[in-house]
């Protein structure tokens, strides 16, 4: 060993922090203080619930807009495609037939939730209280207006 602390001649490179590691600690830095400033409400009033009243509200908005007329209304095709969609997911409830069995008879003169196109619409989407699952996720609109025109065409008939 020499005087000076060096042993078989190595000696400490102080380089200093690497440029690369002190550019992104400062941009860290810079983030995180806009990441406050903009997500506190204190600070700046953004909330997680502003943010999700403005959606509903959109949400309503375009519901509000949604068709209330059916697009399939004596469309033939759109009439045996619903009578597929019936089959697949209503007639366990209401029947092969419509005439009712865990679900009410649809072919009766009158329904409890209206007759109009939109109210069976109404009813297949959103479901009823006592029993009817609401069918809009699952089916989408599309398809719910092709069974109603496919119910439609049944008691038109009848």
């Amino acid at each position: 060993m020499s005087e000076h602390g060096n042993y078989d001649n190595i000696k400490e490179a102080n380089k200093g922090i690497p440029v690369g590691y002190v550019v992104f600690f400062a941009g860290t830095i810079v983030w995180l203080i806009w990441y406050i400033v903009s997500y506190t409400p204190q600070i700046s009033g953004w909330s997680q619930y502003k943010v999700f009243d403005k959606e509903m509200k959109e949400a309503q908005l375009t519901e509000a807009k949604a068709v209330k007329e059916n697009p399939y209304k004596d469309n033939g095709q759109a009439i045996g495609e619903g009578k597929a969609l019936f089959t697949a997911n209503c007639a366990a409830c209401h029947g092969e037939n419509l005439k009712g069995g865990v679900g009410p008879d649809l072919l009766a003169e009158k329904t409890i939730y209206g007759d109009s196109d939109s109210q069976f619409y109404e009813s297949v989407a959103k479901g009823r209280a006592n029993g009817m699952p609401p069918f809009d996720r699952q089916l989408g609109p599309d398809r719910i207006w092709k069974v109603v025109s496919f119910i439609k065409s049944l008691r038109s008939h009848k």
